[in-house]
């Protein structure tokens, strides 16, 4: 096992897109990093926002990419390649709108379903054995004329706040059992529940 764990959730940079439900992935990050007493600084050569800390004996570097969602891969890529890490030390933490907010599911690999960030990343790591914590935004019905790409770039509701925190609080946990007891323990753990 690695005594390195890379981290990355998934967003856009700027304020504009700060609170949205596509920045889910780097909310998660900045509750993880807080968590730890780790501060993210700029690093123009990775083209991210990195932290680093140590957790459960490893040494951990949480990363937010602000390439932009779909050109993601290219942050994570120079990282893992400077590193040299392995991508079952590797974990994608991104917004999934198949999901029902309160709702986490963890794999080791996957498809993109259709989720530009994720599919940025498995083309520049050139397969889909990339361990992922998909995060449930809301679901819009399955209409042909209904706007994803608005409804993952609005803001949570004030309706859902309460329950955005817990998810968020949840997925830490689920991060440090990851880290802590590994994929397998964490995918029976937490796979089943609605933290709502």
């Amino acid at each position: 096992m690695s005594c390195l764990k890379v981290i990355v959730g998934l967003g856009n940079p700027g304020i504009k897109y700060q609170f949205t439900r596509h920045n889910i992935g780097f909310m998660v990050t900045e509750h993880f990093a807080n968590d730890l007493g780790a501060k993210f600084k700029e690093v123009k050569s990775y083209n991210s926002m990195i932290a680093r800390e140590r957790f459960n004996n490893q040494k951990i570097i949480i990363v937010k990419p602000q390439t932009y969602m779909n050109l993601s891969g290219k942050a994570v890529k120079k990282i893992t390649s400077y590193y040299k890490i392995l991508n079952q030390d590797l974990l994608i933490i991104y917004d999934d709108l198949n999901l029902q907010l309160g709702q986490i599911r963890i794999r080791t690999k996957g498809s993109s379903g259709g989720h530009n960030g994720i599919e940025s990343i498995i083309q520049c790591m050139g397969n889909g054995d990339i361990p992922r914590l998909r995060l449930g935004i809301g679901t819009i019905p399955l209409d042909p004329e209904a706007d994803y790409v608005s409804h993952v770039l609005s803001r949570f509701k004030k309706s859902e706040e309460e329950n955005l925190k817990s998810m968020i609080t949840f997925s830490t946990d689920a991060i440090k059992t990851i880290i802590t007891d590994g994929f397998d323990k964490a995918m029976r753990e937490y796979n089943r529940k609605q933290y709502l």
